[in-house]
C-alpha cells in the first residue's frame, strides 16, 4: 500500500511502531523486521548564466538525464528490461543472519535481494558491491544494481553494519513496489559511484530510517530519494551528507518525512520536490551550496505526476549559501515555516519565475507561503507569469523588499521594507490601523488599486512609520 498521507507525529514514531502499521493490513511471512535507506535523482544540472537556479535532471534527456552531462554508462538504455538479481537472494521466506559479509562486484547485479514475500533480517551486515548498472533509468526506477534490494510485498530490516556501493548507478538500499518495506537503524550508507543514490523508494515502497549516516559523493546522486511512482521515506536523527553536483540531501517525487536529522548538500540545493509531492522536516537542519535552498517544481518527464509540491518545515534550521532560499517553477508550491531559523546569503528568500521547464508564457511559479514565529531576512520576488501570496503571523518579522507579490499581516507581525517594492494585494489585520506593522525606512510600497483586495486602502497615499509612503501604482 502506499502511504500518500501521514501526520507530522509519524516522524517520531519509533521503528517498531512503524513497522506494526505498515504491515497490519497485508503482513508478510514470518515475524516482523527492521530497517533500511534509499535515494533518487540528483537535482538542478549546472548553471546556465540566467541567474536563475536551473532545473532537476530531466529523464528523457534533459540536462542531467542521459542525454545530459555525462551521459549512462556503457551499454545503458531507458528502455532496456529491467535486470532484478542478487548473490545473495530471500524468495518466499524469512530468514534472520548476523554479522555475515556480502559482496556483488557484477553488473546489474545486487550483494542482497529480497522478493516474493521475502522477509530477511541483518543485523550488523557488512555490505559491498563494485559493479556497473547497465541501465540507468532501471536502476533510479526499479533499483536494478542496488546494494540492498527489496522489492513488492517483501521486507527487510537491517541493524547495523553498513552498505557500501562504488559503482555506477549503485544505490545503496531501495526498496520498490506495494508492499516493499525496508528499515535501518543505525549503521551507515555510503555510494560513491555517479548516479548513485543513498537510499529510494519507488513505485509505493516504503523505507523507515533511524540514525543512519548517508553518505553520496559524485553527480545525480541525492542521498534520500523518491522516483518512479513515488514512495514514502521516514527519517529520525543521521547526518546525510552529499558531495557532488546534482546531488541534493532530499529529492521528493513522493512523501518523504523527517525528524532530527541534518541534511548537508556540499555542491547542489538542499532539497528538491518534483510534482505533487511532499517534504515534511521537524527540528532538522538543512543546507544547500549552490543554486537555491529547496526547488519546487514539475519537469514533466514523467517521474512525477501533479503540480503543486508542498514543504513543511518546524523547528530547526534552513540555509542557502547560494540562490534563493526556495525557488519554484513551472508548478504550485506550498511553504509552511514555523519556528526556523532560515538564511538565504544572496538576499532573496522566494524565487517564483520561469526558467527552463515548462510551456513559454505559462511556466512560472505560484508560490503559497505562511511563516509562523519567523524572523525572515529577504526578498519575496516574482516575475510577470508568476506569483507569491505571503501570510506572516504569530510574531513573525520580515525584513527585505517584496517585488510582485501578496502580503497578509496579522496584528502581531511585522515588515521592514529595504528597497522600494511592489505589491498586488495588502491585507492588514485591524485595517488602516494595522498599516502601523509596516515600517517604511524611506521607502515607497506601491499596490494595485485595481484589484479588489485592496479596496479597503480606497486608492490613497499612507505615510509609513519610520518614513516612506504606500501607494497606488
Amino acid at each position: 500500500m502506499k502511504m500518500q498521507t501521514v501526520g507530522k507525529a509519524i516522524a517520531v514514531l519509533t521503528i517498531a511502531a512503524l513497522s506494526a502499521v505498515v504491515w497490519a493490513q497485508d503482513p508478510p511471512p514470518g515475524p516482523p523486521p527492521g530497517p533500511p535507506p534509499d535515494g533518487r535523482p540528483g537535482g538542478p544540472p549546472p548553471d546556465d548564466g540566467s541567474g536563475r537556479p536551473p532545473m532537476p535532471p530531466d529523464r528523457n534527456g534533459g540536462p542531467g538525464g542521459p542525454g545530459g552531462p555525462g551521459g549512462p554508462p556503457p551499454g545503458g538504455g531507458a528502455r532496456s528490461p529491467q535486470k532484478l538479481s542478487g548473490t545473495f537472494t530471500v524468495d518466499s521466506r524469512a530468514e534472520t543472519t548476523s554479522r555475515q559479509t556480502y559482496k556483488s562486484s557484477a553488473t546489474d547485479v545486487s550483494a542482497v535481494f529480497v522478493r516474493n514475500r521475502g522477509n530477511l533480517t541483518l543485523m550488523n551486515p557488512v555490505v559491498t558491491t563494485s559493479g556497473n548498472t547497465s541501465s540507468e533509468d532501471n536502476s533510479s526506477f526499479h533499483g536494478q544494481n542496488a546494494g540492498v534490494l527489496v522489492t513488492k510485498n517483501s521486507r527487510i530490516a537491517i541493524n547495523g553494519g553498513s552498505i557500501t556501493t562504488s559503482g555506477w548507478g549503485a544505490n545503496g538500499l531501495f526498496a520498490t513496489g506495494e508492499g516493499a518495506f525496508a528499515s535501518m537503524t543505525g549503521g551507515s550508507i555510503t555510494a560513491t559511484g555517479e548516479a548513485a543514490h543513498g537510499v529510494m523508494a519507488t513505485a509505493g515502497g516504503t523505507m523507515v530510517l533511524s540514525n543512519v549516516t548517508i553518505t553520496t559523493s559524485r553527480s545525480r546522486s541525492g542521498a534520500v530519494a523518491t522516483d518512479r511512482g513515488g514512495g514514502t521515506v521516514y527519517v529520525s536523527g543521521g547526518t546525510i551528507t552529499t558531495h557532488g553536483t546534482t546531488s541534493p540531501g532530499i529529492y521528493s517525487t513522493g512523501n518523504i518525512m523527517a525528524s532530527g536529522a541534518a541534511f548537508i548538500a556540499t555542491g547542489s540545493e538542499g532539497a528538491v520536490i518534483e510534482g505533487r509531492n511532499s517534504i515534511t522536516l521537524n527540528n532538522c537542519s538543512m543546507s544547500g551550496a549552490v543554486k537555491c535552498g529547496v526547488m519546487i517544481y514539475q519537469s514533466f518527464s514523467g517521474d512525477a505526476e501533479g503540480r503543486m509540491g508542498t514543504f513543511t518545515m518546524t523547528g530547526g534550521s534552513l540555509t542557502a549559501a547560494k540562490g534563493p532560499l526556495f525557488f519554484v517553477n513551472n508548478t504550485k508550491g506550498i511553504i509552511n515555516l514555523n519556528g526556523v531559523k532560515a538564511t538565504a546569503t544572496s538576499g532573496t528568500l522566494i524565487s517564483a519565475a520561469a526558467a527552463r521547464w515548462g510551456r513559454t508564457g505559462s511556466n512560472g511559479g505560484i508560490v503559497v507561503f505562511t511563516a509562523e514565529n519567523e524572523a525572515l531576512a529577504g526578498d519575496l520576488v516574482a516575475d510577470s507569469i508568476s506569483s507569491i501570496s505571503a501570510t506572516l503571523k504569530n510574531r513573525s518579522t520580515l525584513t527585505g523588499a517584496v517585488q510582485n507579490a501578496a502580503l497578509t499581516l496579522d496584528s502581531t507581525s511585522t515588515w521592514t521594507v529595504t528597497a522600494d517594492s511592489t505589491l498586488t494585494s495588502l491585507s492588514c489585520a485591524n485595517g488602516v490601523a494595522g498599516l502601523g506593522n509596516i515600517r517604511g525606512n524611506g521607502r515607497k510600497v506601491r499596490y494595485d488599486a485595481s484589484l479588489p483586495a485592496n479596496r479597503w486602502l480606497n486608492r490613497q497615499t499612507y505615510a509609513l512609520a519610520g518614513g516612506g509612503q504606500l501607494m497606488p501604482k
